[in-house]
């Protein structure tokens, strides 16, 4: 299984909030023109990175307005509100191509967005029920799990127990404090992120553009309305309900996919990486200042860890491949 490989600029496909992979320009298209010498840079080097951390932050408060959310639609129901939203916002803006696909384009494209929308839900399914900090953190094990068993270097297995320890702290030697059904919820919307990220991937070599993204946001948001619905009813239809899932949806998808994939095309792909590895560590802030959810210390202690973990398992892809990362966490901003 291959992990999806980020490059300084396009193509990109992040778990947790989803992001599209775009092809490289044409080698045909005109070379931009180089900046000449002394030329002051428009904007400083902390314009990208600044980029990034609020493309994460807005995952992540996302998620946390979610939860604010679940009272009035469910989980089921917020989670059709957001995948609906993001999927008319980049039907829009996107406007895909429908003819000239393959039914095998289709088919991973279908896929693609099956493996959004099992994601999606299963991520709002364990936020209903443990805090957002240690649901992140459990969800990052799938990506992790990915890039460590694609790298296939024993300095892996290091970042692998260290993630492993920090899963055992987190749970307190038994995920005793962690509702057992969260636990496994997140586990599989861990699983489900892999998958994302290798379908992204596949999605992104046989759609230009963010086409591919587009359509697969449909195919999940057909897909999970019928479940909110079901859930929910008619309160997906209140004003406020709808207002809010479209808020969702607009910071935990559209809005961190712009950043990105903006800044992609000015930060190094091992930065960009590494600095995805600290959704956990926003999302524990995030549960902290908006829904009031405080960590242990052997929590945070854990979240450390992990976070610890998807960073060396970055860095050790950037080293061994010279640029280019199999990425470890969001997804993101997908996931979320």
């Amino acid at each position: 299984m291959n992990a999806l490989r980020v490059s300084p600029g396009p193509p990109v496909s992040l778990p947790g909030t989803p992001r599209a992979t775009t092809p490289a320009p044409s080698s045909a298209a005109p070379a931009a023109p180089a900046p000449q010498a002394g030329a002051p840079h428009r904007r400083g080097s902390l314009g990208p990175v600044g980029l990034v951390l609020a493309g994460g932050v807005s995952v992540q408060f996302g998620g946390a307005l979610a939860v604010t959310l679940m009272p009035r639609a469910g989980a089921l129901g917020v989670v059709a509100l957001r995948l609906l939203v993001a999927a008319i916002v980049l039907l829009l803006v996107c406007r895909p191509r429908l003819r000239g696909h393959s039914r095998t384009d289709w088919g991973t494209v279908v896929v693609f967005g099956v493996a959004m929308a099992a994601m999606n839900g299963l991520f709002y399914q364990a936020v209903d029920r443990i805090p957002l900090g240690p649901a992140v953190t459990l969800e990052v094990l799938g990506p992790l799990a990915l890039s460590v068993l694609a790298s296939r270097r024993a300095l892996n297995l290091v970042w692998a127990a260290l993630a492993l320890a920090g899963v055992f702290l987190l749970g307190g030697g038994g995920f005793a404090g962690l509702d057992l059904a969260g636990v496994a919820f997140a586990l599989g919307a861990g699983a489900m992120w892999a998958a994302y990220i290798v379908f992204s991937a596949r999605t992104g070599r046989r759609f230009p553009q963010a086409d591919g993204l587009a359509l697969a946001m449909g195919v999940g948001a057909v897909l999970f309305l019928p479940l909110g619905i079901a859930e929910s009813g008619a309160k997906l239809a209140d004003p406020t309900t709808f207002a809010l899932g479209a808020a969702v949806a607009l910071l935990s998808s559209v809005l961190p996919y712009t950043l990105e994939l903006l800044a992609l095309r000015r930060l190094p792909a091992s930065t960009f990486a590494v600095m995805m590895s600290l959704e956990p560590a926003l999302a524990a802030t995030a549960g902290f200042l908006v829904l009031g959810q405080s960590l242990s210390s052997w929590q945070a202690l854990a979240i450390a860890l992990v976070v610890a973990a998807s960073m060396g398992a970055v860095r050790t892809q950037v080293g061994r491949r010279g640029g280019s990362a199999a990425l470890p966490g969001p997804e993101a901003s997908a996931g979320q």
